[in-house]
C-alpha cells in the first residue's frame, strides 16, 4: 500500500509542472518561433481546451483496460508529449499530447483514491494536490535559470521528462498488478441527469475559472497598479503557496465537519474577498499581498474540495471517474475561457474595476452551488452498472 500511495503522489507532482514550466518561457518561444498574439494565447489555452476534450475519454480508456493501466499510458502519453514538444515544429502536438495525458490523471486519480482509500479520501487527496502545486510552484520558478543552464527554452521544457519517469517508475508495480478486464470493464455512465452532478460541475468550473484568470492576469493587474515587476513574480508565488497551505488544512476541516457545505462557502467566501481587495483596497504592496494570500487559500482550498466531491458523492471509482470527467470537462471549458474574457472586459472598460467586479461576481454565483454540491448525499447509481458513457 506504501507503494501505492507514492505512486499516487508521484503521479500527482507531474500533473502541472509540464504546463507551469511554460509561462515563464513564452517571451522565448514567442521570440524563436516568431509566434504571433494570437497563438502565444492559445499556447497557454491550449492545455485547458485538451483538458475539457480528453477528460471525456479518460472512463472510457480506464472502462476498457483499468484505472491502473489507464494511468501508465498516461504516464507514457505525458513523457512522449514533453518530448516531442520540444522538437522543431512539433510545439503544438506536444502541447495537446500533454494536455491528453493530464486530463487522464485528474479525471482517473479520484477513482483510485475510491477504490484505494475510502476512508482517507480528503486527506490523500490534499497529499497529492498539495505535492502538485509544490511542484508546479519550482518548475515556475526554476523555468528561466534552467534555459540559461540548457541554453535555450527546449531542453528546459524537456527535462520535466525526468520526474515523468520516475513516477512512472514507481507506477508500474501497479500495471501489472492491477484488476483483470473483468473488473475493468465495469464504468458508469456520465451523469448529464443529475441535479447533484451539475452542482458539483459548476462548482468545478467556476472555481478553475476564478483560479486561471488569477494566475494569468494577476503578474499584469499589480504591474498596472504600480508594484515593480519582481515584487509581483514574488506575489504570484505566494499566491501557490497560499493554495499549497490550503491543500494541507481542508483534509482535517472535511475530516471534522459532517459535510463540505461550509467549507465551499468558505472557498468561495475566500476567493471573492481577495479579489475585491485587490481592487479596493489602498493599493500598497502589503495590502495587495493580503488580498493574495486570502485568494490563494480560497483557490487552494476550492480544488481539494471539488476533487473529494467527485469521491464523496458517489459510490464506486467507476461512478467516481465518470462524475470527475464530467465535471472537469466542463470545468475547464469554462476555465479556458475565462481568462480571455477578463481580458475583452479589460480593453473594453479600461481599466480593472469591470474585470473584477465581474471576478467577484463569479465568486458569489459559485457559493450556491458550494452549499447544494456539499451536502451529505451521494448521485444514484445508474440502473446498469455497465451503462456506456
Amino acid at each position: 500500500m506504501a507503494l501505492l500511495v507514492a505512486g499516487v503522489l508521484l503521479v500527482g507532482a507531474v500533473g502541472r509542472a509540464p504546463l507551469t514550466s511554460v509561462g515563464p518561457l513564452v517571451a522565448d518561444i514567442r521570440h524563436d518561433l516568431g509566434l504571433s498574439s494570437a497563438a502565444t494565447g492559445l499556447l497557454t489555452t491550449l492545455p485547458l481546451l485538451a483538458f475539457a476534450g480528453f477528460s471525456l475519454l479518460a472512463p472510457r480508456i480506464a472502462g476498457r483496460v483499468g484505472l491502473e493501466r489507464s494511468l501508465g499510458l498516461a504516464l507514457a502519453l505525458l513523457a512522449a508529449g514533453i518530448v516531442v514538444r520540444s522538437l522543431p515544429a512539433q510545439l503544438w502536438t506536444g502541447t495537446v499530447a500533454v494536455g491528453a495525458a493530464i486530463a487522464c490523471f485528474n479525471v482517473l486519480l479520484p477513482g483510485v483514491v475510491k477504490r484505494d482509500y475510502p476512508d482517507r479520501v480528503a486527506q490523500l487527496t490534499g497529499g497529492y494536490t498539495a505535492t502538485q502545486s509544490v511542484v508546479a510552484a519550482v518548475a515556475s520558478g526554476t523555468a528561466v535559470p534552467l534555459a540559461a543552464l540548457a541554453g535555450g527554452w527546449r531542453l528546459a521544457l524537456a527535462c520535466w521528462v525526468l520526474p515523468v519517469l520516475a513516477a512512472a517508475t514507481v507506477w508500474a508495480p501497479q500495471v501489472r498488478t492491477g484488476p483483470g478486464p473483468a473488473r475493468a470493464a465495469r464504468r458508469a455512465a456520465l451523469p448529464w441527469r443529475s441535479a447533484l452532478a451539475w452542482q458539483v460541475t459548476l462548482f468545478m468550473g467556476l472555481q478553475s475559472l476564478c483560479f486561471y484568470v488569477l494566475v494569468a492576469w494577476l503578474p499584469t493587474l499589480e504591474r498596472e497598479h504600480g508594484i515593480p515587476a519582481a515584487v509581483a513574480g514574488w506575489h504570484l508565488f505566494a499566491y501557490l503557496a497560499a493554495a499549497v497551505a490550503a491543500n494541507l488544512t481542508v483534509p482535517v476541516l472535511i475530516r471534522r465537519l459532517p459535510d463540505q457545505r461550509l467549507i465551499g462557502l468558505a472557498c468561495a467566501a475566500c476567493i471573492g474577498a481577495g479579489a475585491a481587495g485587490l481592487q479596493w483596497l489602498p493599493w500598497t504592496a502589503g495590502f495587495a499581498l493580503a488580498a493574495i494570500l486570502l485568494s490563494g487559500f480560497g483557490a487552494g482550498m476550492s480544488i481539494v474540495v471539488c476533487l473529494s466531491l467527485f469521491s464523496l458523492r458517489t459510490g464506486d471509482e467507476s461512478q467516481t471517474a465518470a462524475l470527475s470527467a464530467m465535471a472537469q470537462s466542463i470545468g475547464y471549458l469554462l476555465a479556458a475561457g475565462g481568462p480571455v474574457l477578463i481580458g475583452a472586459l479589460r480593453d473594453a472598460s479600461g481599466g480593472w474595476t469591470l474585470p473584477a467586479a465581474v471576478l467577484c461576481g463569479l465568486a458569489a454565483v459559485m457559493a450556491p452551488f458550494a452549499i447544494l454540491s456539499g451536502r451529505a448525499r451521494t448521485i444514484p447509481p445508474p440502473p446498469d452498472a455497465r451503462g456506456v458513457s
